[in-house]
């Protein structure tokens, strides 16, 4: 991580509006997953393969959480080490979500029942919802903190954390 408060407080900014951006894409996804296995949808052939869009849709959430186990949330702790319990519970919604990604899995690969996915994706779209919406609330009014912490130059270093 940086050692240079200014390049903390510029990538601050940055994670918080990609974090953002990226939580309104993993909506979109799982709005093309669902809307691909609509039995209406199906017999239309309006979408080539279902199953892949809600491939993609599991692949790009778990990158996403994996990348703020990995980079972000270390970053963040190290800067707001206060953030422990919020962040305790980020992790632990991360855990529930990738349960309920495996089952999301498991029916893929069985292809028995589209509406057994569609309740598994249902499911996935309560907890995810509630979960960008606490991690909004908790870490961008910080994220912007941090960036006023410092000035809105500078380059960010390599080690700082991607939001994935």
């Amino acid at each position: 991580m940086s050692e240079d408060p200014s390049a903390d407080a510029t990538r601050a900014v940055a994670i918080g509006r990609e974090l953002r951006r990226l939580h309104v894409r993993l909506r979109e996804l799982l709005d093309d997953a669902r809307a691909g296995l609509d039995p209406a949808v199906v017999a239309a052939g309006l979408l080539a393969d279902p199953v892949s869009h809600c491939r993609a849709f599991c692949t790009a959430l778990t990158e996403h959480h994996e990348g703020e186990d990995v980079a972000l949330f270390p970053w963040l702790l190290r800067l707001r080490p206060g953030m422990s319990a919020v962040v305790g519970r980020l992790e632990e919604d991360h855990r529930l979500v990738a349960t309920l990604l495996e089952a999301v899995a498991e029916e893929l690969d069985g292809r028995e029942d589209p509406a057994m996915l569609v309740r598994h994706l249902d499911g996935l779209d309560a907890i995810m919802e509630s979960h960008f919406r606490y991690e909004e609330r908790q870490l961008v009014p910080v994220l912007e903190e941090l960036s006023a912490a410092g000035p809105r130059t500078g380059r960010p270093t390599s080690a700082e954390p991607e939001v994935t």
